[in-house]
């Protein structure tokens, strides 16, 4: 999973020159589903309902850090009973519920705690990011190894990783979107891209024979935008996709919509200026996740592994990129609610739909009914998941009637426009 990764910003998916030829082997490797949605347009909301295979007014994790509740099934509790480890390495986003927690007598430091905390994954890795005003924690193993590849500063994810030099060797941080062309100070083989990477192949090694689902949470390409050498100069504005957006819908717009206007980093994206110096960069971080994931790829084919490993590559939701004159995510338009979503079953009853597009339409709570219909689960979860198998598309053995709609939810009560909306 990356973190708002655009539909289209894939070659095998149409972008005219974005450069993703890994991504774009696992598309000629599986099925790419080119209709899948998420279910809300935001990190936290969206992950609970990839993790919980329920739509968000159920599970309740209506925005980033809102608990979903201590008693929720996630992809730990369906799968560890078939005798797999449930692990992750990256971002979940997830907050606990200590409330529920504490009045059922549960520790957090207990091992039913610890999974509880991290929606029901093991810890093997996780990193949600910071901020550069953050108080940082002794623990974050990333501000560690990069200490222990020479980097200075309290918290190098912010002054190394995600900042660049000016012209005079004055630190220029990479939230402030116009210093989002230079090259990020770290390297690129110690980049948060990079040492995931490294952290998911070192997991899978560790994991031995041992059957295991790996939650691999990259955080790229989500801002702030800043690529190391070379992926900040791959593109250029010549390579931009022109916005989707008009004049006309200025005028129109729900009301709701142009209170999410009126947002700083939707003005910001509303002008090309800032369009031209962020996508390009934006590029750069897709074409460095690519080149990583194809390293993962890679291990996986040497180790032996590809031929048992289902995979799937998809994203937590978009970027508006100053589509309908609006950044960020959020709202219901394609540029944010559509994701990618690449499945390889490398079994022989795949075999009739590899390397084709099915365009039905896919859920981001389709992946826990499908996990489980894969693994034999004899369990009947129709009474829990809201969402249905894949299998019959992967299989090409589709009896019945598809879904003819999908549906997304947002709550923007924690947002700039809901006081703007009095």
């Amino acid at each position: 999973m990356a973190d708002q990764l655009r539909y289209d910003y894939l070659g095998c998916n149409g972008h005219p020159s974005i450069q993703t030829p890994n991504i774009d082997a696992l598309a000629a490797r599986g099925v790419n589903f080119t209709n899948a949605f998420c279910q809300s347009a935001v990190c936290g909301p969206s992950r609970m309902s990839f993790y919980t295979g329920r739509y968000v007014l159920t599970h309740g994790g209506t925005w980033n850090n809102i608990p979903i509740r201590v008693d929720e099934h996630t992809m730990g509790d369906f799968l560890r009973p078939l005798g797999y480890r449930v692990g992750l390495v990256g971002k979940t986003h997830f907050q606990r519920d200590l409330e529920g927690m504490k009045k059922l007598g549960i520790s957090p430091e207990s091992d039913l705690g610890v999974l509880i905390s991290e929606s029901g994954f093991e810890p093997w890795e996780r990193d949600d990011g910071l901020h550069p005003d953050q108080s940082v924690s002794p623990d974050l193993a990333y501000n560690m190894y990069l200490r222990e590849m020479g980097y200075e500063g309290e918290n190098p994810w912010h002054s190394v990783a995600n900042s660049a030099l000016g012209d005079h060797g004055e630190l220029l941080t990479g939230w402030a979107m116009r210093n989002v062309d230079r090259p990020a100070r770290v390297d690129k083989a110690h980049s948060e891209t990079a040492y995931m990477t490294d952290r998911a192949i070192e997991v899978i090694k560790n994991l031995g024979d041992a059957a295991w689902c790996l939650h691999v949470s990259y955080i790229k390409p989500h801002w702030p935008y800043m690529a190391p050498d070379p992926y900040h100069k791959m593109y250029s504005k010549d390579d931009i996709i022109p916005p989707i957006r008009c004049d006309e819908e200025i005028k129109t717009r729900h009301s709701v919509v142009d209170a999410y206007a009126k947002h700083e980093e939707s003005i910001n994206f509303s002008k090309d200026a800032c369009r031209e110096r962020v996508i390009p960069s934006y590029m750069g971080l897709i074409s460095e996740l690519d080149a990583n994931i194809g390293r993962l790829i890679n291990f996986l084919e040497n180790e032996g592994k590809i031929d048992d490993t289902i995979i799937v590559l998809t994203s937590d939701h978009g970027d508006y990129l100053g589509d309908h004159w609006l950044g960020e995510k959020e709202l219901f338009y394609e540029s944010a609610i559509r994701i990618p979503m690449i499945i390889i079953d490398p079994g022989n009853e795949a075999s009739p739909t590899r390397g084709t597009s099915i365009d039905e339409f896919v859920e981001s709570i389709d992946l826990i009914p499908t996990f489980l219909e894969m693994a034999g689960s004899p369990h009947n979860h129709d009474h829990i998941l809201e969402g249905r198998s894949l299998l019959p598309l992967l299989h090409s053995n589709l009896k019945h009637s598809w879904r003819d709609a999908t549906f997304c939810e947002m709550d923007y009560c924690i947002r700039h426009a809901r006081n703007t909306l009095g």
